[in-house]
């Protein structure tokens, strides 16, 4: 993917206060209860296709060990049902942001996961919305899931990128690491202007996240049958999505 103009826009000034207290169990059940009404639409014959944004800044150093196992099992979970391609889309560094082919092997794009390292840099959030809108412009996208724990941009061009993305029928699946408000802020609005949904979750919910990421690949992948056969063989995140989309 070819590096876009540099957001000129200062970045937005972080409150100083502390966040509100949030729920984790509470916002993955908003989150679940949001992604029931979206359906992945795709003719019967066609492959699902699946981006995934990662922001590798430093700031995601302390956690990317876990993030990328939790990140690669999504990744195995859609190659083990097949159906989906994966695309992922990664910023660090001064500018940096690049894009993988579109796999279906999940274990390859696991790997290259082992192989991204955080460096230090503002995040490109615009840049991976204007990515997803390109390539849905090729071939349909179903969905965008982003994981990222900071926003550094001008939010009324986040909100334009993701407005355009809402146009074209991509919904926005935003998980944010953490607790920054002006971070959640932008995640929810990304979320609310693709009709896609937002979910924060912290170190200790990193079970439960892993177990939506699978469900997602699963669900953007084959649909509610799929979701239904993973349900039957008792996978606790399929369950749970599954009874949203009932």
């Amino acid at each position: 993917m070819n590096d876009e103009t540099r957001d000129k826009a200062p970045a937005p000034a972080r409150t100083s206060g502390e966040p509100a207290p949030r729920s984790a169990r509470a916002e993955i059940d908003a989150f679940l209860q949001r992604a029931r009404t979206l359906a992945p639409e795709k003719a019967a014959d066609a492959r699902g296709r699946l981006i995934f944004g990662l922001d590798a800044t430093m700031s995601r150093q302390p956690t990317w060990d876990t993030a990328c196992r939790l990140q690669g099992e999504m990744f195995r979970e859609a190659a083990a049902i097949g159906g989906l391609d994966i695309q992922l889309v990664y910023f660090r560094g001064f500018g940096e942001c690049r894009a993988s082919p579109w796999v279906s092997d999940g274990t390859r794009l696991a790997e290259l996961m082992t192989r991204i390292d955080c460096r230090g840099g503002h995040t490109q959030i615009r840049k991976v919305l204007a990515h997803a809108r390109r390539e849905t412009e090729k071939a349909r996208v179903q969905a965008l899931v982003f994981v990222g724990d900071a926003m550094e941009e001008a939010i009324d061009d986040l909100a334009a990128g993701a407005g355009e993305l809402g146009l074209l029928g991509v919904p926005a699946f935003m998980f944010q690491e953490g607790r920054d408000p002006v971070a959640e802020q932008a995640f929810r609005e990304i979320a609310r202007l693709t009709r896609g949904a937002y979910c924060g979750f912290d170190a200790g919910a990193a079970h439960e996240l892993g177990e939506l990421l699978r469900a997602v690949a699963v669900y953007a992948a084959g649909g509610l049958k799929a979701l239904s056969d993973r349900s039957s063989r008792r996978d606790a995140g399929a369950r749970k999505l599954l009874a949203q989309l009932k």
